[in-house]
């Protein structure tokens, strides 16, 4: 998510993959960025101690499923593909641009199902009836 567009910032390659800057996808890739951002707060803000970089049950572990996890069980994820979206609407280029939509999805679409596992043998019911009622990452859509 950032390597690449990383390089295509700081070199300007490759620029066999450039197309000419949208200043209106530009503006519309910075509103969406901000908003990632703002999400991203908010999901760390509302888990607090019970986030954890890896796949992990802490003790005293709750379920969140207040504030932003009231419709969404993974806004993080949310966050982060918002994000990748952003990149996408920013970078003039067809390599860089949506390399954070490739590499991102390629993560979470390995570990979504994983942490959803364990949040299951974790909470068990409470989760199951937490699932039915809210979207992946995308309120009433996924």
């Amino acid at each position: 998510m950032c390597l690449v567009p990383g390089i295509y910032v700081l070199t300007g390659q490759p620029k066999l993959a450039e197309y000419h800057f949208q200043p209106a996808l530009a503006w519309v890739g910075a509103v969406t960025f901000a908003l990632s951002l703002w999400l991203f707060y908010r999901t760390h803000k509302e888990l607090g101690r019970n986030w954890s970089v890896t796949l992990e049950i802490r003790e005293r572990h709750a379920l969140v499923t207040s504030g932003v996890y009231r419709r969404v069980r993974h806004p993080m994820y949310s966050a982060f593909w918002l994000w990748a979206l952003a990149q996408a609407l920013l970078l003039p280029n067809w390599i860089a641009g949506p390399s954070g939509l490739v590499g991102f999805g390629i993560l979470f679409f390995l570990r979504v199902h994983h942490e959803e596992e364990l949040m299951i043998e974790t909470f068990g019911e409470d989760y199951r009836r937490y699932m039915a009622r809210t979207s992946r990452i995308l309120p009433g859509i996924y």
